[in-house]
């Protein structure tokens, strides 16, 4: 019953034993080898011969058939009877969408007549979230013997303690296995607005989709022919962009071994502030040390130094 929580979170734990005064504290003990642990300590907060624990359950199904807002679905019960104890029970989808489990269905079994806010998919998931009641076993074996000297009491050992002193391996459970999940990509059809609703709606909201143009236009089609001044401008404009590309290039790369010896001056010049600022922190604490010394010193002398009576002057005088 215990979860993993985080350090600040606590955890309601029915206990069975003595009866407790309301808010004393309590500890949980675990033995080991050297002597105890202390595995948790607690709060009485109330004395109930019967407490409630129950445990997390849900139930998945899947949609066999879907009409507007009703649906039927299967594989969450195995047959009717377990359907009628849960009908009228909230469930919900993945995506969702709120539903209400009805009647149960001749066939298959299991199967169930279900509504829902809105109409669901084929592909949703239908989910159920209940709680399972769980009677823990009732046990107290009080020890009143463990303050005596010549006895010595030894509780029963656990499970896991056990199967590591004679090296049995633990059972294991195909079943607790972690499996992959393989979902199908689901594919969602386009928006599609009708038309006398398009005509309805403003021209700011109204979709601006251009049709796709089947023939080709003018400007595909013609095909420019360059004259010989034409030709010879386009032909020294490509050189002066090749020009200005090379000059680029050669600046960048100037600027980037400017950088790195910058980063490397600023290496040094941090280790080197480092190490004087090392040298400070010892001198500070240096100078501490000989003024608390110092301090120490007058004290012990004051203390030693015995002090003076002063004599009493005579009534006369």
């Amino acid at each position: 019953m215990l979860r993993r929580l985080r350090p600040p979170a606590n955890i309601d734990n029915p206990l069975g034993g003595p009866p407790f005064i309301h808010r004393s504290t309590c500890g949980i003990i675990t033995a080991v080898s050297q002597g105890f642990r202390v595995a948790g300590t607690g709060v009485v907060l109330d004395l109930d011969q019967s407490s409630d624990v129950v445990k997390k359950l849900k139930l998945v199904g899947t949609p066999m058939k879907v009409y507007k807002n009703t649906a039927f679905v299967k594989g969450m019960f195995n047959s009717g009877l377990e359907v009628a104890k849960f009908e009228g029970a909230a469930i919900r989808t993945v995506s969702g969408i709120r539903g209400q489990v009805k009647k149960a269905i001749k066939e298959p079994g299991g199967a169930f007549r279900a509504t829902f806010e809105d109409k669901i998919l084929l592909s949703d998931i239908v989910f159920l979230r209940a709680w399972y009641p769980i009677k823990p076993p009732a046990y107290y074996n009080p020890v009143s013997s463990l303050l005596t000297v010549d006895k010595q009491w030894a509780g029963m050992r656990l499970t896991g303690q056990v199967r590591r002193e004679r090296e049995i391996a633990t059972p294991h459970n195909k079943d607790s296995d972690y499996r992959p999940i393989a979902r199908k990509k689901r594919a969602f059809n386009k928006l599609a607005i009708p038309k006398t609703l398009q005509a309805a709606l403003p021209f700011s909201s109204k979709p601006k989709l251009m049709r796709k143009r089947t023939s080709a236009t003018l400007e595909t089609k013609r095909a420019v022919v360059m004259e010989g001044r034409e030709r010879q401008l386009h032909t020294m404009l490509q050189m002066l962009n090749t020009i200005k590309h090379d000059k680029q290039r050669k600046r960048k790369e100037a600027h980037h071994a400017r950088n790195m010896v910058r980063q490397a001056q600023a290496v040094q010049e941090a280790a080197k502030h480092a190490v004087r600022r090392k040298e400070e922190l010892k001198e500070v604490h240096r100078q501490k040390g000989k003024e608390e010394k110092r301090k120490e010193q007058a004290a012990s002398r004051q203390t030693a130094k015995p002090r003076k009576r002063r004599k009493q002057s005579d009534g006369g005088d």
